[in-house]
């Protein structure tokens, strides 16, 4: 029989060790029992692949076939989690649970599947038969990549530790739990798991399906070479796009104060991990038992991240509440809580209410900071009082993955530390690696890095929007674009500061500097004490030749930054400052500012190239002789090519008006690399430009025209020369396709083409 959902093999496979089985047929039993309870949970037939027969292939001395794999691909996988599953060595553990989630993973779903409810399920649905040690604890999550959360089937008495039987007490079980509930409980588990599947199928989940065949993409590392552009100051600019996209989120969430509280949970950190409490809940149900089972459940669920969390065991828990509250924590209120999390030394305790409405329980929960006794985050859940564990899972996950990020968050850079764009730490983690990619300016890695913590949350906007930036950044603006338009097209179903976001890199792909300017401009009058917004704006100006007022912007954004005593996100808030400077004449301002980014971002190559220039630009010829020494050994170090540094050379001497020199590097490079194009182009513009020789020129952009016929640049190389030599209607027709060919807006192109319509209106 088929799975319910076209393309897999089975709806439910069963992985479990011949051992747990051999004596008792216990795992017979459970399948057979929730086989049936499956067929009065579904209206549909639900196929279970459950291997019975020991010869079938799955012998622990037997080899992986084919057979095998096909049947793997399932829709929810179940392991009976046991103390000898838990074997490396074993084969169900090393061909079964291992495969599933490496195949889970990489398939149109991926492991974790949104569930109707909109909570987060992972597709492997592991059944615990015994209590394991904290080193099989670890092992298995290590496998799913997270916190391990079972349906458990265990009866334990004093000194009893077994699997749950059909006709086990619960009364005498120490567990509290009956098997027949723990069946309905599976198969109420499995029938959100597979209709949070079947949802991602129907067509509201389309668009969903194809972006992860994008991720796909990037997997594969289809990435292209990127080369270099004639247009330098263009390419540097175009490559902080990445950086300027980061501060802009920080920017329209700093902008609406009242809706993100900042710096929330800093001064609850201790040593970089937060400590927490669990109280007991107010139980307003008829079941006593629940109050147990949610503390319990949220103790031992936040305990599992040692790294971030530091959790308070229940025993010393109870001792102080009684010692505070003698009177069975009837009476436990927010004054009594926070004495007895400050005695254990937390900074955050958790309390919440159990409420009955009818046929529902909700579950109510509250962090509040221990010294304030402020409520800082709410969480609440519904659900059924014979899923109370599952609804305690839930809640568990909602708390420990906002406590996670908040951990996380110290990672980032100052600007955007107190924020977060995603509940799954998982996807944030990524994120870090992302940000850390992009301060590095390792585009590719980036691309790959935010595209992952978007398959893991496809809700997490910014991260998409990065991966679009970044593939800008590479050159690659068909990627870019279709990422862009993918995000733009749910701007509408987006929170404030991700909107903001959207129609920035919209803008900055399909418009004009204009509408940067525009949408910087909002966030601006929102809050003018946002140093990131004023950087953007200094660029938009810049890239519109408006010097100026790029200026001020700019010395706004260092202005915020000294007062917050903080250095800037990354150099580029000196150098696109010190390059304003440098157009203006204002070299004694530029050399100044150089100083100070020295001392915050010592051997920056950027920054290197900068000081080079204005150097020369001043006649002091020894000082630029070090500075370009130094700026090449920096640039071989990072595995720069020979013919990128000496483009890169010919860039400074030619910004700094040394015409001879730059024109001996431009040369230098095509020798270097004689069949690369954008080498010929970069010195045929170069001799077009500075009026140099404007016959060689055309003869060598020809040449590189003949590579690649449909380059925009070579194309405004060709008609500016064109338009020089007084060739107006042909260079209007040039330079009129180059518009047409640009990947995104080019300034250039534009005031080219008002030169030679002017020329032409002069004429008539």
């Amino acid at each position: 029989m088929a799975s319910l959902i076209p393309g897999f093999e089975y709806d439910i496979f069963i992985s479990y060790r011949q051992k747990d089985n051999k004596h008792d047929g216990w795992v017979t039993e459970f399948v057979d029992n929730l086989k049936g309870e499956l067929e009065a949970t579904f209206k549909e037939d639900i196929s279970v692949y459950f291997d019975i027969n020991p010869h079938d292939g799955l012998l622990e001395t037997y080899d992986v076939d084919e057979s095998l794999k096909e049947k793997l691909k399932c829709l929810v996988f179940i392991p009976i989690i046991s103390r000898t599953y838990c074997d490396p060595k074993a084969f169900a553990w090393e061909h079964e649970f291992k495969a599933f989630v490496e195949q889970a993973s990489k398939d149109e779903f991926g492991l974790k599947v949104k569930l109707p409810n909109g909570n987060v399920a992972n597709r492997v649905l592991p059944i615990r038969i015994y209590d394991l040690d904290t080193e099989d604890v670890k092992l298995c999550e290590s496998i799913i990549g997270g916190v391990l959360r079972c349906v458990e089937f265990i009866y334990a008495e004093p000194g009893v530790n077994r699997p749950l039987k059909p006709d086990d007490d619960e009364k005498i079980n120490l567990n509290k739990i009956k098997y027949r509930n723990q069946i309905n409980k599976v198969s109420n588990a499995i029938k959100e798991i597979i209709l949070g599947l079947k949802t991602e199928t129907e067509e509201p989940g389309k668009e969903k399906i194809q972006k992860k065949e994008i991720y796909k993409d990037v997997k594969k590392e289809q990435i292209k070479e990127v080369h270099e552009k004639p247009a330098k100051l263009l390419t540097r600019k175009l490559l902080l796009g990445s950086i300027i996209l980061a501060a802009l989120v920080v920017a329209s969430i700093l902008a609406f104060p009242k809706i993100f509280k900042r710096d929330s949970l800093e001064t609850l950190r201790t040593k970089d991990k937060i400590s927490v409490v669990v109280m007991p809940f107010k139980n307003l149900t008829t079941d006593t038992i629940f109050q147990a089972i949610i503390q319990n459940e949220l103790i031992n669920s936040l305990s599992s991240n040692p790294e971030e969390l530091i959790v308070r065991q229940l025993n010393s828990i109870t001792d102080l509440l009684q010692s505070e509250s003698p009177s069975q924590y009837a009476l436990i209120t927010p004054s009594v809580a926070s004495v007895v999390a400050k005695k254990l030394d937390a900074s955050v305790f958790i309390s919440g209410s159990i409420i009955p409405t009818g046929a529902i329980i909700r579950l109510n929960a509250q962090l509040i900071d221990s010294k304030t006794v402020e409520t800082f985050k709410s969480f609440q859940i519904d659900g059924t009082a014979d899923n109370i564990i599952n609804l305690t899972d839930s809640l568990s996950t909602l708390i420990t993955n906002f406590l996670i990020i908040s951990v996380l968050k110290k990672e980032v850079s100052p600007d955007i530390q107190p924020y977060k764009y995603t509940n799954s730490p998982e996807a944030y983690r990524y994120f870090i690696s992302a940000e850390n990619a992009v301060n590095k300016q390792d585009w590719k890695s980036a691309v790959k890095l935010y595209s992952q913590a978007v398959e893991i949350d496809s809700n997490f906007h910014a991260a998409a929007i990065f991966v679009s930036v970044n593939y800008g950044n590479l050159g690659l603006y068909n990627e870019a674009k279709k990422w862009c338009l993918m995000v733009y097209k749910k701007r509408d179903q987006m929170s404030v500061m991700d909107k903001i976001m959207t129609n920035w890199i919209y803008a900055k792909f399909f418009e004009t500097p204009n509408e940067v300017i525009k949408y910087s401009m909002g966030s601006q009058m929102l809050n003018n004490q946002l140093p990131v917004a004023s950087w953007q704006l200094g660029n938009a100006y810049n890239e519109l030749y408006q010097y100026d007022k790029a200026i001020a912007k700019y010395e706004k954004a260092l202005e915020i930054y000294n007062k917050w005593e903080i250095k800037p996100m990354f150099v580029g808030n000196y150098t696109t400052l010190g390059f304003a400077y440098h157009k203006t004449g204002q070299y004694k301002k530029e050399k100044k500012l150089y100083k100070k980014a020295e001392r915050d971002f010592p051997d920056d190559p950027d920054l290197i190239y900068r000081q080079a220039v204005l150097s020369l630009t001043e006649g002091e010829t020894k000082a630029a002789s070090e500075y370009i020494e130094k700026y090449k050994s920096i640039r071989r170090v990072n595995s720069v090519s020979d013919a990128d540094i000496t483009t890169s050379l010919a860039s400074i001497y030619s910004e700094a008006g040394v015409l001879d020199k730059a024109e001996e590097y431009y040369r230098q490079a095509i020798s270097l690399e004689p069949e690369a194009p954008e080498r010929i182009n970069n010195l045929a513009y170069f001799l077009i430009d500075k009026d140099r020789n404007i016959n060689a020129g055309l003869e060598l952009v020809d040449k590189a025209l003949e590579f690649s016929p449909d380059n925009y640049l070579f194309l405004d190389c060709k008609g500016w020369g064109l338009y020089k030599q007084g060739k107006y209607k042909e260079s209007k027709e040039l330079l009129e396709k180059s518009d047409s060919l640009k990947p995104v807006y080019n300034h250039r192109i534009y005031l080219h083409i008002q030169e030679v319509k002017n020329a032409i209106a002069g004429l008539k």
